[in-house]
């Protein structure tokens, strides 16, 4: 028997029936609308780099350490190779992302769990706000004042004196590098990731940690035990919000890089990324080096989907493991 409710009119009840398939119907397209758009930019990047693609192939392109464009208008006389630039991505994401994640669990843990009541709010503001920071500044700040002043003299040159034995150190060190970029990165998603993870921990669940406390667990034992575990999905997911900023960062890479089309295992060697060789060169580009900016953007899409398809296979490893639900 259908319900009736008190004081509805018919007309009331027949808009409300229509509202629900309105609203289906919206959402859906909303969502397919994100799909297709997904599909349009990876269809028309391909279609614009394929010339490239076919003339190096797909792994030459990808494993090729030479990129000397060409001044074609139609057909590729040069050579491409992205090495370089996708491993100079990965390595400044890798020190962002290894110095920013303990840095933004520690400070969520302490907005969370150890920070008096009256300062957490401004705390969390303040997080928030530099998370609004846009990236030209931070690029324009490691530029001209944290790369001379502070990590030349007391990071990048000491590492050099103490450790240029180390092929991962090994001079010479000119100022830009993979290093000041990654650590400039660092900064510059800290407040991202903070920002995510501070919300995990609070609608942590807190009957677990009652009981631990109940049980004669101390505080650092509770963290330890049942607020990290539990929240390992959120954590993992602001990682890779983090990790995605930095692999897709471009302004702020391009200052402080170097902007060498050339790459080397050491942390002190001026190289470049994907995103800011493309920042960098996209303007005076001949048709020939433009369809090579596009495969390099080909290339940053496979890097940045592989590394979201690895977190997502991740968590739900691990959740299958701990018990951890939330994917």
């Amino acid at each position: 028997m259908p319900v009736t409710v008190p004081g509805a009119t018919p007309t009331l009840r027949g808009r409300r029936r229509l509202a629900d398939p309105v609203f289906r119907w919206f959402v859906t397209i909303a969502a397919t609308t994100v799909l297709i758009v997904l599909a349009l930019m990876v269809v028309t990047t391909v279609h614009d780099a394929w010339p490239v693609l076919a003339s190096e192939g797909f792994f030459g392109f990808l494993l090729g350490d030479v990129w000397d464009a060409g001044y074609a208008r139609h057909e590729i006389t040069g050579t491409y190779g992205a090495w370089p630039f996708i491993y100079g991505t990965l390595v400044t994401a890798m020190i962002a992302i290894v110095i920013a994640l303990p840095l933004a669990i520690a400070v969520a843990l302490y907005i969370t769990q150890l920070a008096p009541r009256r300062i957490r709010n401004p705390l969390s503001y303040t997080v928030e706000m530099l998370a609004a920071v846009p990236s030209v500044i931070f690029g324009m700040w490691g530029m001209f004042w944290f790369l001379p002043v502070v990590l030349r003299p007391y990071v990048l040159e000491p590492l050099e004196r103490w450790f240029g034995w180390f092929p991962l150190f090994e001079g010479p060190m000119l100022g830009p590098s993979y290093l000041g970029a990654g650590i400039v990165l660092a900064i510059m998603i800290l407040p991202i990731m903070t920002a995510v993870i501070r919300e995990v921990f609070a609608v942590n669940p807190t009957d677990a940690q009652h009981a631990a406390y109940a049980l004669g667990a101390t505080r650092l034992e509770v963290i330890g035990n049942v607020v990290l575990p539990s929240s390992f999905s959120g954590i993992v997911g602001g990682t890779m919000l983090g990790l995605g900023r930095a692999v897709g960062e471009t302004i702020a890479v391009l200052m402080l890089v170097g902007s060498s089309q050339q790459w080397d295992v050491s942390l002190l060697f001026a190289g470049d990324t994907m995103a800011a060789h493309i920042a960098a060169t996209f303007q005076d580009a001949s048709p020939e080096a433009v369809r090579g900016l596009m495969a390099i953007g080909v290339a940053l899409f496979v890097v940045t989907m592989s590394i979201n398809v690895g977190a997502r296979l991740l968590v739900w490893r691990l959740g299958r493991v701990t018990g951890d639900s939330a994917v």
